[in-house]
């Protein structure tokens, strides 16, 4: 395999950059062109493509977002879209195509493999909820910007005296909320996979009030079917606590990446340009432990995630 594209499709998540970094400056060590799709597969329906160079990914390693950008397509989800895509896959005679994103964006690398393209699928997202990895790129950074916040957050609700309901991002998966949440101290820590006790959450602010405690910090993971503005006014009514919501929003999927994501992105995009050189078929990449991992592609998306009860009980315990 010598010619080769590179694109980042759905929500842009931090390390994007490192993997797609990883995946020219290897293809290039390896005698391989490279080509960049931009604006996912959208782009590639209208053909933006170009030949990237080692100069191309200089200086982005540390940067947040996607120098190839992303974008959703509902083009590509149309048969006329999808032969276009296909059209200029030939036109441009690419032969493998390496796909960074989550769930939605990968389920595009299969169609396509279905239709004879190898795929690498590599997890960038920040949700962290892909079954077959036990991390995305992308989902550490976003957990340490959650924990910048909860703490500057934490300072005004002691000055006042009040709860705060903190919401995150992270679409089904409480991932987020749960790590966030737990390495930053929160009171309670609300995720999609465990059903609101709103008693539970009203007895433990208030035991925190008798004992002196000056603020309260509640986690909610934006797939938890009680909206944030509710869970306040119900929290405020049921306690007497003076009650604010903080909605920290997309600045989760900014900012320079950790070392962590870095380090995972660059394995990971090396890893696919590995596979594509020994024609290994469609494969979804990932880490278990401290090991770069890779499955075939649509047994990977169809592995389920079972939340990690040991991590649940252990910020129940601690908060």
């Amino acid at each position: 395999m010598k010619r080769i594209g590179v694109l980042t499709s759905g929500g842009d998540s931090p390390g994007m950059n490192a993997a797609i970094r990883a995946v020219v400056r290897g293809g290039l060590y390896n005698k391989m062109e490279i080509y960049g799709i931009k604006r996912g597969y959208e782009g590639l329906i209208s053909g933006d493509i170009d030949e990237m160079q080692i100069s191309s990914v200089s200086d982005i390693i540390q940067r947040g977002g996607t120098v190839l950008r992303t974008a959703r397509s509902e083009r590509f989800q149309t048969p006329e879209g999808f032969k276009r895509a296909l059209d200029m896959i030939e036109n441009f005679e690419i032969e493998g195509l390496v796909v960074i994103g989550g769930d939605g964006s990968l389920r595009g690398g299969l169609d396509l493999t279905k239709a004879g393209v190898p795929v690498m699928g590599l997890p960038g997202t920040i949700d962290n909820d892909l079954a077959y990895t036990d991390f995305t790129i992308g989902f550490d950074t976003s957990v340490n910007t959650a924990l910048s916040a909860i703490g500057n957050i934490r300072d005004t609700s002691s000055s006042h005296g009040r709860a705060t309901v903190v919401e995150v991002m992270g679409r089904n998966c409480g991932d987020i909320a749960l790590y966030a949440g737990l390495s930053g101290g929160a009171e309670t820590i609300l995720i999609p996979e465990v059903p609101v006790d709103i008693n539970a959450v009203c007895r433990k602010l208030i035991q925190g009030r008798n004992r002196g405690k000056l603020h309260s910090i509640i986690i909610r993971a934006e797939g938890v079917a009680m909206s944030s503005a509710d869970l306040a006014d119900m929290i405020e009514e049921r306690t007497g606590m003076e009650t604010k919501v903080v909605v920290l929003g997309y600045i989760q999927r900014g900012g320079s990446p950790t070392a962590r994501d870095r380090l995972m992105a660059s394995r990971m995009g090396y890893r696919a340009v590995e596979l594509l050189l020994a024609d290994s078929g469609s494969r979804a990449i990932g880490i278990r432990g401290s090991e770069i991992v890779d499955y075939d592609l649509e047994e990977a998306l169809k592995m389920k995630r079972p939340h990690d009860e040991s991590i649940i009980d252990l910020a129940e315990i601690l908060s």
